[in-house]
Parts: structure tokens; sequence; C-alpha cells
């Protein structure tokens, strides 16, 4: 069995990154043992650097991977987490292969098709069928919201095209969508949360709101 949650305000910062005391993320990590029923001793995350770098977690990994945006598993109660405050938390998961990923996708990361890449390992690694594989972009900050440079709205206008960029809004969403469309998911196994970080009002860390917040998290779990 497959499970999946994103963590909202009330379940307090997660990442250690930030300027928050240690013991308080420890705490909130510990509730949400609790509260979700997360193995959290065994829980496996990431120093997320905004790239497209892709690596496997068993038992053995230690409990952050450096340098990665993405993580794949098939290994039982082995819980995967990726932590935002704006960026898109994608949780992508095979139940027919049994295998789970949990991938960080800001800016950077979908332009350098991090989503689809971590589909295309999942293929040729686990022997999974881009078909058969679900995936879920949870709250992040939306194209109501996200302004960038010009250059920036150029460049994705180039890559992607120009019905993803709006007077300098970018849709980050919408480009992900397109390249997992593009590499053969089926639409109906791509859900998008319409929540937007920024402007929404719900409860959920923002980096432009604030760049001193904390962190929301996706989770994954194969149980």
């Amino acid at each position: 069995m497959i499970n999946y949650i994103f963590t909202t305000l009330d379940d307090g910062n997660l990442a250690y990154h930030v300027n928050d005391d240690k013991k308080n993320i420890a705490q909130n990590r510990q509730n949400l043992k609790h509260k979700y029923n997360i193995p959290i001793e065994n829980l496996k995350f990431m120093n997320q650097t905004h790239g497209c770098n892709i690596k496997v977690v068993t038992d053995n990994s230690q409990e952050c991977m450096d340098d990665c945006d993405a993580i794949i598993t098939n290994t039982l109660n082995l819980p995967l987490m990726v932590m935002v405050a704006d960026c898109i938390p994608i949780l992508m998961y095979d139940d027919k292969r049994n295998v789970i990923a949990a991938i960080h996708a800001g800016r950077n990361g979908t332009f350098l098709n991090i989503a689809s890449k971590t589909a295309i390992f999942m293929r040729e690694h686990f022997n999974c069928n881009v078909e058969n594989i679900k995936v879920v972009l949870g709250p992040s900050i939306q194209k109501c919201c996200y302004e960038v440079s010009s250059e920036l709205e150029e460049i994705a206008k180039k890559s992607f095209g120009k019905e993803f960029t709006n007077n300098r809004l970018i849709d980050l969403q919408g480009i992900n969508t397109k390249q997992l469309l593009d590499i053969g998911f089926k639409s109906e196994n791509i859900e998008t949360s319409t929540i937007c970080t920024k402007c929404s009002g719900e409860k959920y860390f923002s980096y432009r709101i604030d760049s001193r917040c904390g962190r929301f998290a996706g989770i994954i779990s194969l149980n």
C-alpha cells in the first residue's frame, strides 16, 4: 500500500537548514509519526540543490541524501520527504511495481525536466511502465503569482511554449505536466493541486511572502 501526505503550517517547520531551533524541528518531525502514522525513524530526505540529480535510497542509505532533488525507493516502510516553500513538492508512484519517489521541482528543476527524468529513471532502473506511474503535484506557487524576470520568461517561452507564460508569470505546474505527458504519462494519472502557497491564504509556508520561513513537506511511503 502506498500512502502520501502534504503537511501544513499546523505541522510546523520540518527543515533543519532554515533559522529554527533544531529541537523544535525534531519534535515537529516526531509528531508526524503519531499524526500520520509515518515511521519517522526511517525517514529519508534530501539536501536539495535545485538541480536534477536523482538517487536511489535503501535501508542502508544515510538519512539525508546530499546534492539531489529526487529520491526513489522500492523498500517498505522507508518514507521519502521533499521540503518546500513555494517550489512544487512532487510525489510519484507505481503501485504495480511498488516504487515511489519524492521530487523537488523549483524553477531550475522544472527547466531541467526533473520530474520526467525521475520517471524515466524509474522505468530504466525499476522496470516501471510510464503509463502506470501516478504523480501528485502538491501545493505550490501557481501561475497567478510566480513572477520572474523578462529573461526567464523568454527562456520559458522558447523552451516550453508561450502558453506557459503571461506577462512574466510562469506556469510551473503546466510545464511539469507537459513534460510528463510528453514521455507517455496518462493525463488521468496526473493530479495537480490548485492551491497557491503565496495568495490562497491556506496554511503553507511561502518563501515569496517571507524569505525566513520554514518548510512544509510532501511525504510518501510504501507500506
